[in-house]
């Protein structure tokens, strides 16, 4: 019988060989590609792989079928990523992204116009003065209007939320995202700390409603159902809430906001830390018309749509992958006006100075497979 390092010997001597066969294969495939670009010629042969795949089943027989096609399906997807790189030039992408290195100052601005949902006391503002030290901050009614006004040059940068580790992501950013010229050049983890306001003198046993952004009543869920005969009313903003209150004569309603919000606009914290977890945290970008790459940044956001075919999440996959990349997020969201159709949002860790991580990007940006692809920004997030 053979021992342990008779059979590693043995994977050894194999895999030396798998890679010699490998380096012939991808010296093939470069060899395809110049034929392909003489004659103009597509990268994607998707009949040729369906009739390789096929082949290679009947060859190992149904107990390895499925590991036989994922290494040929593997196979396929870096071949044609090394075709497309003989045959594309450096791309607007690889430029933009060179030129953004290279122009951005060394270090984040400490001084900015910055766009902010809401009004003071807002868990944006407070985002905001964690990301620029001095900010002159302008409050606008909605996420939308802060895409405005940064994509109109009225302000340098804007502060979104863009997703809640109680409740997931704020989708409404994200279908705003492909809609608006920007880049992500910034993000803060804020720890969000709700509590219950209400006017001078008011009893909790006496409220009857309570208004506040949809996100905070989601992650105060199980608090509000905790309340009889509470009617929870959704508002524009936390602190628009607040301040609206402290305005008015309302003596059966409350609002669910932050502490500084008590102290901006004299109402009563009547119940503290309210949130149905109490590691709740929320990630907000800042965003720029100008492409802003600094050189602090550590991690990557990208979207897009692939083709509706077997194995085409998987490719992209496969590709970050090979770079060693750390996916922190991967999501699928509907495209607007389409019929059950997606778009995938990537966020990943990696330096924008790391050679391979252009070559990806710029792979998926030249790929006629993938269908739309943007990228979101590369940014520092702390």
């Amino acid at each position: 019988m053979k021992t342990l390092e008779n059979l590693r010997s043995e994977i050894d001597e194999i895999d030396e060989g798998i890679v010699e066969l490998f380096m012939r294969r991808m010296k093939a495939a470069s060899n395809v590609a110049e034929i392909k670009k003489a004659t103009s010629s597509p990268v994607y042969d998707p009949t040729r792989e369906r009739k390789i795949l096929s082949t290679v089943a009947d060859s190992v027989g149904g107990e390895l079928e499925n590991e036989a096609r994922l290494l040929f399906t593997t196979l396929f997807s870096i071949s044609r990523g090394l075709q497309r790189a003989t045959l594309a030039k450096q791309s607007d992408f690889t430029i933009s992204l060179e030129k953004a290195l290279k122009e951005s100052p060394s270090a984040f601005p400490s001084r900015a116009s910055v766009a902010c949902p809401g009004a003071e006391g807002s868990y944006s503002q407070q985002a905001a003065s964690q990301l620029v030290k001095f900010p002159t901050i302008f409050y606008f009614k909605g996420f939308e209007d802060v895409f405005n006004a940064v994509e109109k040059g009225m302000c340098d940068y804007g502060i979104l939320p863009i997703e809640n580790s109680a409740v997931g992501s704020v989708s409404a950013v994200y279908d705003m995202m492909d809609r608006h010229n920007f880049k992500i050049v910034r993000a803060k983890r804020l720890r969000i700390r709700h509590v219950l306001l209400a006017k001078s003198g008011a009893k909790i046993e006496n409220i009857k409603k309570i208004y506040s952004h949809p996100h905070a009543l989601s992650q105060c869920s199980s608090f509000i159902s905790s309340l009889k005969d509470i009617h929870a009313i959704p508002s524009t903003n936390t602190a628009v809430a607040a301040r609206e209150l402290a305005s008015s004569n309302e003596t059966d309603a409350a609002v669910i906001a932050s502490r500084e919000c008590a102290q901006l606009y004299n109402l009563d914290i009547i119940r503290e830390d309210i949130a149905d977890v109490s590691t709740n945290y929320t990630r907000f970008i800042c965003i720029s018309k100008k492409d802003e790459i600094y050189a602090d940044s550590t991690k990557f956001s990208v979207m897009m749509s692939l083709p509706h075919r077997a194995g085409a999440l998987s490719d992209v996959l496969v590709k970050f992958s090979s770079c060693a990349v750390n996916l922190t997020k991967l999501e699928s969201r509907p495209i607007p006006g389409s019929d059950f159709e997606f778009r995938f949002i990537f966020d990943f860790e990696a330096s924008p100075h790391d050679p391979r991580i252009i070559k990806l990007l710029a792979g998926f940006e030249c790929d006629p497979e993938i269908e739309h692809f943007t990228f979101l920004g590369a940014y520092n997030e702390k």
